[in-house]
């Protein structure tokens, strides 16, 4: 059984064409380009790089430009790190380059390369990272890629990791030609792999055993090419989309493996063509689209499928350059301003091993951080212990429109996504500063799906929804909430302990799941417009509750109760339930918490 079981799933890998799968060589770097950098074509026989000039080794910047942007060919040798200096500076790299790192920890930081109507151009074996500007998280202020190229050919993005960069990772623009990206790491970044900006139709691009994670969006997004063919990819925790196809482009996507990614596949124009077979997805939801018929990539070039199941272990082991990287300290900190390890912190999350701890320093961080499955037990927290000092602000409502059809809703929308078991989040504030007047409805300042999800002094500040507690286990204490209607929502538990809970205008204070209210203060106005809680398990108790709380609080179905609250909007009446002395004893914090004792 267990070999029947094996070959089938072998054979649903099925050879397309019979030559030596890249898996097998996939720590070692294949001397002949693949894909469609590997065809001759515009006076190119395929992409060789400097193959055919000398070969030096660089360890400096000056020497880097110097032979990158030579007008002879040459195999440059990176060795060790070098630093860019403007930060943000790419290198104009000439026809006919191999630029290769020489044996692990060959890197370039600060900075990238610009392929400018050049062809023949190999990168292989780098890491290019760290061109990110501090407070930039759309990438709108500075233009500063991991690769750029524009009106390139035959270029061939081989075993690099890409990381944290100032735009977009890697940028394919403008008619550029005949390229394959195969074997790449792309991770922890906004933008990951954009294709486009062109009117014309043109572009042949192949992608294949590439590992995207951590990443927003642009994974890839794809902007009318004449052929892109994406196979064996493994895309992994991203926030937004996963691979897109635009304008009349066309798309094929074979056997790649899709993880925790919503909309995985997205044809976003009628005219966009997208084939896609044999893939898995696991753990995603929203759009897999097929449209149109594309093109037959085995027309163009021989080549051989993984089993796409194997598609995570072989893509993990064996993309990205020479050597693992180095994992990130246990104490990481993030700042604006330089001092840090990193300049965001969506960019700590996803370097934090399990267990770190993220101090944040002052500042107001734009952007949408999502604390990945991986990141177990990290805690994040500000470091003046002052909630108001450290902002983690994002502006999307759940009714605001994807510029691909339908609306983000709950789950894509909130500022910060708690993805992970056991985080904890402390001294800061997360706020979600949607304009409601556009598309009411909620925005919440935080959604919580991993379980034992922990807030101490935390400000959350939003529109209605602000809490969205779609984890098993949610702890709020000493913290200030502020909102709309239905404050706290979702099917979770979520205990708030000794928090002010601020109601904007009328709504409720909860709706849903299960959840206890003790020895918290609830403000608002108008008076007599808030109710308590309007469906699931809501206790209320030894809380002062402010004249805004209806004098009949409970609404819809639900299990009700109040116990010793206090202030002009608490009452014992029929429309009241209250708990005895006894019941009471069986619905404290850790009751609700159900052995998680934080």
């Amino acid at each position: 059984m267990r070999v029947n079981a094996l070959v089938a799933l072998l054979l649903a890998g099925a050879a397309v064409a019979a030559v030596p799968s890249p898996a097998a060589a996939a720590t070692r770097w294949s001397e002949k380009a693949d894909g469609f950098a590997g065809l001759s074509a515009l006076g190119v026989d395929g992409t060789t790089g400097g193959a055919a000039g000398e070969t030096v080794t660089v360890d400096n910047l000056a020497d880097l430009e110097k032979y990158a942007t030579a007008a002879e060919p040459y195999v440059i040798k990176v060795k060790g790190s070098i630093t860019m200096d403007p930060y943000g500076e790419e290198i104009e790299v000439a026809s006919d380059k191999s630029i290769v790192g020489d044996g692990a920890g060959a890197e370039l930081v600060h900075g990238g390369f610009f392929l400018n109507g050049v062809h023949n151009v190999i990168i292989r074996n780098l890491t290019i990272r760290d061109t990110y500007v501090a407070g930039d998280w759309d990438g709108k202020s500075k233009d500063y890629d991991g690769i750029q190229m524009d009106t390139a050919h035959h270029v061939w993005i081989d075993h690099n990791r890409f990381t944290r960069t100032g735009d977009g990772l890697l940028d394919i623009r403008k008619d550029s030609d005949y390229v394959t990206v195969s074997w790449n790491v792309f991770a922890d970044h906004n933008k990951a792999v954009g294709v486009g900006w062109t009117p014309n139709v043109v572009t042949k691009v192949t992608f294949h055993h590439n590992w995207i994670h951590g990443t927003h969006q642009r994974n890839a997004s794809i902007d009318n090419t004449e052929a892109a063919h994406w196979y064996n990819n493994y895309v992994q925790d991203t926030a937004l989309y996963g691979t897109m196809m635009r304008g009349s482009g066309r798309l094929v996507v074979e056997n790649s493996y899709y993880q925790d990614v919503p909309d995985p596949i997205v044809a976003k124009d009628q005219t966009s063509q997208i084939v896609q077979r044999g893939n898995i997805f696991k753990n995603t939801y929203g759009r897999v689209d097929s449209a149109g018929t594309a093109f037959d990539p085995s027309s163009y070039y021989s080549y051989r499928l993984d089993p796409t199941a194997l598609v995570p272990a072989i893509v993990t082991r064996g993309a990205g350059p020479e050597g693992k990287e180095a994992p990130a300290p246990r104490d990481i900190t993030v700042a604006l301003d330089g001092t840090g390890d990193y300049g965001s912190l969506q960019a700590a999350i996803g370097a934090a091993r399990r267990g770190a701890t993220i101090t944040v320093k002052p500042g107001t961080y734009h952007e949408m951080p999502r604390v990945w499955p991986s990141a177990e037990d990290v805690t994040i927290k500000g470091s003046t212990g002052n909630p108001e000092d450290v902002v983690v602000a994002y502006e999307l409502g759940a009714q605001s429109a994807k510029f691909y059809g339908v609306t983000w809703g709950d789950a894509q929308s909130a500022t910060v996504n708690v993805l992970a078991d056991g985080v904890t989040f402390k001294d800061l504030t997360l706020r979600n500063t949607y304009d409601e007047s556009l598309a009411p409805g909620p925005a919440a300042a935080v959604r919580t799906t991993g379980d034992r999800a922990a807030f101490e002094n935390v400000r959350l500040l939003g529109n209605s929804g602000v809490v969205q507690a779609d984890g098993r286990r949610s702890y709020l204490r000493d913290c200030y909430v502020e909102g709309d209607a239905d404050i706290v929502r979702g099917p979770g538990t979520t205990v708030l302990d000794r928090c002010a809970v601020k109601s904007l205008g009328p709504g409720a204070v909860t709706a849903g799941g299960s959840v206890l209210v003790a020895g918290s203060r609830l403000e608002g106005s108008p008076a007599g417009s808030v109710s308590l809680g309007r469906s699931g398990e809501v206790v209320v108790r030894d809380s002062w509750l402010g004249d805004q709380i209806k004098a009949a609080p409970w609404e819809g179905e639900g299990r009700f109760a109040e116990y010793r609250n206090t202030g002009p909007g608490a009452a014992v009446t029929a429309d009241r339930p209250q708990l005895t002395d006894r019941q009471a004893r069986h619905y404290t914090v850790r009751a609700f918490l159900r052995g998680w004792n934080p």
